[in-house]
């Protein structure tokens, strides 16, 4: 079987031109996330995977839970994937979808990892920091490691900036050995 982030890669893309052309990302950013929450309920996940419920009723079951919430072209989203029975894709979908989106409108993740918790001043400054190296704004997601020692570790993207006490000694460790 394909990769997951493979066959979730055309409907993303697809629903970001959609988005994009309407001037509705944001909404559409929503409507992704609300779908893939609903999609990874355990009952809902159980119809979702049942090879006996058509693929309408799939639908039904998802237009439904999110009645309301969605408008006409979100509903049709999950009818195409209920029929080509894709639904478990959609978090991967929604995870694929803010990767573009965060790229048109220049902004990065970045998973900070502290030692300690970070006073607003010093995630600030970081953060700051950060956006000058990227050239984009940079959007946190902070989270605390005692492991580290002292320090921060940053992951963006593909690149790690670890400046960490625990990386120190382990460079250290590995130059002594050598």
């Amino acid at each position: 079987m394909a990769e997951i982030s493979t066959l979730a890669r055309p409907y993303a893309e697809a629903v970001f031109r959609i988005a994009d052309a309407s001037g509705k990302l944001g909404e559409w950013s929503g409507t992704l996330s609300n779908l893939a929450n609903v999609s990874v309920d355990s009952a809902i996940s159980r119809a979702i995977n049942d090879p006996n419920l058509p693929a309408p009723k799939v639908a039904g079951i998802f237009i439904h839970v999110l009645a309301g919430k969605l408008t006409a072209e979100a509903e049709n989203l999950v009818r195409v994937l209920a029929e080509n029975r894709r639904l478990e894709l959609l978090p991967e979908i929604a995870s694929q979808y803010e990767m573009l989106k965060n790229e048109r409108e220049g902004i990065v993740e970045a998973q900070i990892v502290s030692a300690f918790p970070l006073a607003d001043a010093q995630l600030a400054e970081l953060v700051s920091g950060l956006e000058k190296r990227t050239g984009k704004r940079v959007r946190p997601q902070v989270s605390v490691d005692s492991e580290l020692i002292a320090g921060v570790r940053v992951v963006i993207g593909d690149k790690v900036i670890d400046g960490s006490a625990r990386a120190q000694l382990t460079a250290l460790e590995a130059a002594l050995k050598h």
